[in-house]
């Protein structure tokens, strides 16, 4: 698609040139502020200019409001701090706004608390409904795995699986697995547990693969209930600054057709990268030939597997054994060689390959697999490994040498450190979240939340890409301080590398002249206050595509 390249307007204005082509008139300006426009080496800025949804011009008051007309809106941004859009890499953002609505398990410090909020939340779900989401920590009463007995006599004709913030294990009930036809004689699946007593009965927890066992019995959602959890994720999101969302649908479609629905009745206000699972690619090459990749607002073309599990739940891949459950090295969730299959099969149709991988020998087994598909070429692919938690030091350095695209989610780091030394020590855990040192290698990293795993907001994302300060408040100074990065790094991540990471540099990710005119107002420079109040920075206004999607009331 073409369009109009307007006059880059920078505070050098290249006012010498002989008959310069004069910038289009802008139908808003924004002036009196303080923009950090992400270009590398560039100066701030005080005003911009939106035409039509893209930027016109950029620079400083006198020169962007001498391109006013009479009729453009001028807006004061009194000094407010502005940045290029926000865009968050990995979330799972049609579960998010549904699990607004559902049951609040996040912060149940105790397993009395974790009863007592699903006993009151089956009040209110009617005949035949289930409870879902929930986003219980087990770390925050000591690690102890939940069991079915302590939520059956609440729940005596309630369906309920929760799961663990993660997603990578839930909690059952004795109705849901009645319903799911889960016995004591149920064989866990390949690339999953089904956690079992001292008398070999289910207790309830599903870990991975074993998920999909309750999963089969619940209901699917309406295209009313679809439509209605993605404005509420919507809602959310543009609050905390996010203009962009990058989604991994894990195991359906159905995230896809309500963004396209949202889409095509206008009412999809940020933009969105839509993956469908990997083991799907055949279908999305299919799909991509019929329907191509969607516009500049909802694109589509990317696929996503899993190597492995999680940190929490003891199923991530790892060389060794875990520090406290040395019976196990974690797992991968699926045959390997199936997997690379699937990886060649995608990238050959053309398709966008996300892998997660937690676990260091999952990372380095999926750097080797995309070595091997992509061989001299890998860079060009930008091959993008989800999370990339835990590396091998070998690791780090390839990522930067093939080119691939390490997307990650720093808040996790400040919520594992509560308790990941724990799991895999003290030697294992220095290259553990490494923002620095993969950046030092020259790695393109990108940030994200993985919400609802995490919180989606940027803000706290920066924050503890910065202070990686725990939220137990036990590492006041940083856990594992030497990973640590700068507030810029950090924005430059959730920007600039997202943009790359999703193919859209040269419309989004700076503040230029000519791109889209996706950009969020704070309350504060980021880059001037202390790092330990940036969540205290308040979201002013969020724009996208020039149009004011939220602004505080």
């Amino acid at each position: 698609m073409s369009r109009r390249r307007p006059l880059l307007l920078l505070p050098a204005l290249a006012l010498g040139c002989a008959s310069p082509e004069p910038a289009p008139r802008p139908d808003v300006v924004y002036h009196g502020g303080s923009i950090w426009t992400g270009v590398p080496g560039g100066s701030r800025a005080q005003a911009l200019a939106v035409r039509d949804g893209f930027l016109v011009a950029v620079g400083s008051d006198a020169e962007v409001l001498a391109l006013a007309a009479e009729e453009t809106r001028r807006i004061d941004l009194a000094g407010a701090f502005v940045a290029p859009g926000l865009i968050d890499n990995h979330t799972h953002f049609i579960a998010g706004g549904f699990g607004l609505a559902g049951v609040q398990l996040r912060d149940a410090a105790t397993p009395a608390e974790l009863s007592s909020r699903i006993a009151e939340f089956a009040a209110t779900v009617p005949a035949g409904g289930w409870i879902l989401n929930g986003d219980w920590d087990h770390e925050l009463w000591g690690g102890e795995l939940p069991r079915r007995d302590w939520i059956d006599e609440h729940t005596p004709e309630t369906p309920v699986f929760v799961t663990r913030l993660d997603g990578h294990m839930a909690l059952a009930n004795s109705k849901a697995m009645a319903l799911a036809g889960v016995t004591p004689e149920t064989a866990s699946p390949a690339g999953g547990e089904i956690v079992r007593d001292a008398g070999g009965r289910p207790t309830g927890v599903f870990k991975d693969a074993a998920m999909a066992l309750i999963a089969a019995a619940i209901p699917p959602r309406s295209e009313a209930e679809l439509d209605r959890a993605l404005a509420a994720a919507q809602r959310h999101a543009l609050v905390a600054g996010v203009t962009q969302i990058h989604d991994m649908s894990d195991g359906e479609w159905s995230s896809l057709a309500t963004f396209r629905r949202a889409r095509a009745a206008d009412r999809l206000a940020l933009r969105v990268y839509s993956f469908v699972p990997l083991e799907d690619w055949r279908r999305m090459a299919a799909y991509v030939e019929a329907h191509g990749r969607g516009d500049a607002r909802l694109r589509w073309g990317g696929v996503k597997g899993f190597v492995d599990g999680s940190l929490g739940s003891t199923t991530a891949w790892f060389y060794e054994p875990y520090a406290d459950a040395p019976g196990t090295r974690g797992f991968p969730l699926g045959d390997l060689e199936e997997l690379a299959s699937r990886i060649a099969g995608a990238d050959a149709a053309g398709l966008h390959v996300a892998v997660h991988a937690i676990g260091d020998r999952a990372n380095d087994w999926l750097l080797e697999t995309f070595a091997r598909v992509g061989g001299d070429a890998t860079a060009g692919r930008r091959f993008r490994v989800e999370h990339a938690q835990h590396l091998s030091a070998a690791a780090i350095a390839r990522f930067a040498a093939l080119g691939v695209v390490a997307s990650m989610q720093p808040y996790h780091a400040i919520d594992d450190g509560r308790w990941a030394e724990k799991r895999i020590g003290g030697d294992r855990i220095r290259t553990t979240y490494a923002f620095a040192d993969l950046l030092a290698a020259g790695a393109r990293v990108t940030f994200g939340s993985d919400w609802t795993v995490a919180p989606i907001e940027p803000l706290l994302g920066i924050y503890a890409a910065v202070t990686r300060r725990t939220t137990d408040g036990a590492h006041p100074g940083g856990w594992v301080p030497e990973q640590k990065v700068t507030v810029e790094q950090a924005l430059r991540a959730y920007t600039a590398a997202n943009a790359y990471a999703g193919f859209q540099e040269e419309s989004l990710g700076t503040l230029e002249a000519g791109k889209l005119a996706d950009f969020v107002v704070l309350s504060r420079d980021l880059l001037a206050v202390d790092p330990a109040s940036i969540p205290e920075v308040r979201v002013l206004r969020t724009v996208v595509g020039g149009a004011t999607v939220y602004e505080e009331p």
